[in-house]
């Protein structure tokens, strides 16, 4: 398959000035995946040419018919589900189990908002005029753009192209470099469905190239950003303007809070996966265990055996655990995070946290995942996100103090419990400053059907995914109509 295209008004084409970026495996440094185009701003003012060219006719489209092209891509996709998954795999290095969930919930997305053409609809309100009706009509906000990460490359693209599809708004979507293939199969998938030209434009390359014109041109009425927290603060900053909507969803710094009455083997699982799978690279990935002292000792050896035993191996392997993370910088980023909490008073490196340099993973980007005891809060490692196979062990007294160390840090994306206390895990919902709450599940982990986002530094307070994927993606007339 040849990556080396954007989408622009319905035709593959190579960027303006005919460039390429290499795209490099997480799991050989020395082998290319393959390329893609290094666009220019001329390609990304292009895409916009197109969406707003095709928006008139988009809108005007019956909803029935929008939702009609989601379903038959979501059913191309489901025929492509093994292909597209081993390509997630070798882009981005998640393990082929977990990659073939991924693009399983990119077929679950098309399919959820498929339906909602036949569910878009306003209300009646009853009026205090007599002979007067009150109506309201769900109405596009018109060329959207969609800026998405590498971490999860199939699934963040679709459960923002689908809502903004399905109500009527035409999309430039800039993929991130690290992982291009998938937004590429998902766009065919779209095309192969009957996705008229210039609906849906697809430009790769640098985001510092192709920024500013996708999403300060005034035809742009939204624009929605998943990445990183200073990223994301400057392109609201730099883009934010009345009548443009602008959603950000960026990082967390996770807890795992671990009471005493908690069953520790189900604990000590919850925390793996949600620390440890996809090598960490989750905005939910747990990043700190906040446990009481009575079980700190038992469940910390829990934790510690079953870290120590998991596999790392290549991605495409079916009994690997931990794959490679995305790539050098990526890398580079979790072993710095590694020096600096052995370098902090009382930290204790308790396994892991170390580059694989043998065998065939000496060539990937291969890290051992690892985990810190005597982790306190003020610690670099407990306040800042490290996106990576590292999690930080801290002790609490009670539950007081695990709900202040929970909420004192920047973020606010996700949080969990154990517990067996239908009372603690009450206070807990109620005075947790996150967006999404899990009672004896992994922190990292997302339905469909239901929103999804964060408070504090972590969102916009936008949420996505489920009914919150329309309202961000459509606006309302209120109709006062006399009879």
């Amino acid at each position: 398959m040849d990556f080396r295209a954007n989408l622009i008004n319905g035709q593959w084409r190579e960027s303006s000035s005919g460039k390429r970026l290499k795209n490099v495996s997480p799991v050989d440094a020395e082998t290319v995946l393959h390329e893609l185009p290094d666009s220019e701003p001329a390609d990304a003012t292009a895409a916009v040419d197109a969406a707003a060219g095709a928006l008139p006719g988009w809108a005007a489209l019956a909803p029935q018919k929008r939702g009609a092209i989601l379903l038959r891509a979501a059913e191309i996709l489901a025929r492509r589900h093994e292909e597209a998954s081993r390509l997630l795999s070798l882009e981005m290095g998640k393990p082929i189990k977990e990659a073939r969930g991924e693009v399983q919930r990119s077929v679950d997305l098309l399919r959820y908002y498929a339906g909602f053409g036949w569910r878009l609809a306003g209300k009646y309100v009853a009026s205090e005029g007599a002979g007067e009706v009150i109506y309201t009509i769900p109405i596009p906000l018109g060329v959207v753009t969609l800026i998405t990460p590498w971490n999860f490359p199939s699934a963040i693209p679709v459960w923002k192209m689908a809502p903004a599809l399905v109500t009527g708004n035409t999309v430039v979507l800039k993929p991130a470099n690290p992982a291009p293939a998938s937004s590429h199969i998902i766009a065919e998938c779209l095309q192969e469905a009957g996705l008229p030209a210039g609906v849906l434009n697809v430009v790769f390359g640098s985001g510092a190239k192709l920024s500013d014109p996708i999403t300060l041109d005034a035809r742009v009425k939204a624009i929605s950003f998943t990445g990183s927290c200073g990223v994301g603060g400057m392109l609201y900053r730099k883009a934010a303007t009345p009548g443009r909507r602008i959603g950000l969803e960026m990082g967390g710094k996770n807890p795992l809070i671990v009471m005493a009455d908690a069953d520790l083997e189900q604990a000590a699982q919850i925390a793996v996966a949600g620390a440890m799978y996809s090598s960490g690279q989750k905005c939910t990935a747990t990043s700190r265990a906040i446990v009481q002292e009575a079980v700190l000792e038992a469940f910390t050896k829990k934790l510690v055996e079953r870290v120590a035993a998991m596999k790392v191996g290549h991605p495409l392997e079916e009994t690997t655990e931990i794959g490679p993370v995305v790539d050098a910088n990526q890398m580079k980023n979790v072993l710095d995070y590694v020096a600096i909490g052995r370098n902090e008073d009382r930290a204790t490196l308790a396994v892991g946290g170390q580059r694989v340099t043998e065998g065939a993973m000496a060539k990937g980007y291969y890290v051992t995942p690892a985990v810190f005891t005597g982790v306190t809060a003020k610690m670099r490692i407990a306040q800042e996100e490290i996106f990576g196979p590292v999690l930080a062990v801290m002790k609490v007294k009670d539950l007081e103090e695990a709900l202040a160390m929970s909420n004192d840090v920047a973020f606010g994306l996700s949080a969990g419990i154990c517990t067996k206390d239908m009372a603690t895990a009450d206070a807990f919902i109620r005075r947790t400053d996150a967006g999404l709450l899990h009672i004896n599940n992994p922190t990292a982990g997302a339905q469909v059907h239901v929103p999804f986002g964060g408070l504090k530094a972590s969102s916009s307070n936008d949420r996505e995914m489920g009914e919150g994927g329309i309202t961000f993606f459509s606006s309302v007339k209120t109709v006062y109509h006399k009879v």
